[in-house]
C-alpha cells in the first residue's frame, strides 16, 4: 500500500503533480481504510460501494491503456466518481418508476456514500448568478440557445455545478 505525506495545504489552482499524487493516494488510502472499517462494522452497503469504486478506478485505468496498479489523477478519479453517482441517480429513477422502492432505497444509500468523495457543489444562487451573467454576456434571450448557455456555464464552473441544476436554471431564465 502506498503511503502519502502531505506537509502543506496548497490552493486548488496551484497543485503540483506530486501534490496531486499525494492527495490521490490519500483518497485511495481513505477508501482502503473505509473498506477495513466497513468489514469490521459489517456494513455491507459501504463495503460494496467502496469495492465498486476501486473497481471503477481500475476499469478506467485499463480503458485508458494503463496498468491496473497505476494511479488515476485527481480529476480522473472525480470524473469516475461522478459517473458512478450519475448511474445511481438513473437507477433510483428507474427503480421508482418500476415500483421497486426496496432497490431504490439501496441505491440511495450507495449514492450518499459516493457523494462523500465529490467536491462540494455550487449553490443554486451562485449558479443562477453565473447563468444570468452568461445570458447577458452572450446576448441570448430565446430557448433555442439554451444549450450554448449551459455549455458556457458548465465550462466556467469546471465541474463544481450539477449539470441538471444548470439546465433547469437556464431554461427558467430563458423562458
Amino acid at each position: 500500500m502506498h503511503k502519502a505525506i502531505i506537509t502543506t495545504k496548497v490552493p486548488f489552482g496551484q497543485w503540483s503533480r506530486g501534490t496531486l499524487v499525494a492527495i490521490l493516494f490519500c483518497m485511495q488510502n481513505k477508501i482502503q481504510n473505509q473498506i477495513k472499517d466497513a468489514m469490521r462494522a459489517k456494513d455491507q452497503v459501504r463495503l460494496t460501494t467502496m469495492r465498486g469504486m476501486l473497481a471503477a478506478f481500475t476499469n478506467e485505468l485499463v480503458a485508458k491503456g494503463q496498468k491496473p496498479n497505476e494511479v488515476l489523477g485527481e480529476q480522473e478519479a472525480v470524473v469516475v466518481v461522478r459517473r458512478l453517482v450519475k448511474q445511481r441517480k438513473d437507477s433510483i429513477e428507474q427503480f421508482e418508476k418500476g415500483g421497486r422502492q426496496d432497490l431504490a432505497d439501496s441505491e440511495k444509500a450507495e449514492l450518499l456514500i459516493l457523494e462523500e468523495f465529490l467536491p462540494t457543489q455550487m449553490s443554486e444562487e451562485k449558479i443562477r448568478e453565473i447563468v444570468k451573467l452568461k445570458i447577458e454576456k452572450l446576448g441570448m434571450k430565446d430557448m433555442t440557445k439554451a444549450g450554448i448557455i449551459i455549455g458556457a456555464v458548465m465550462k466556467e464552473t469546471a465541474g463544481e455545478a450539477d449539470g441538471a441544476v444548470v439546465k433547469k436554471i437556464a431554461e427558467e431564465m430563458l423562458s
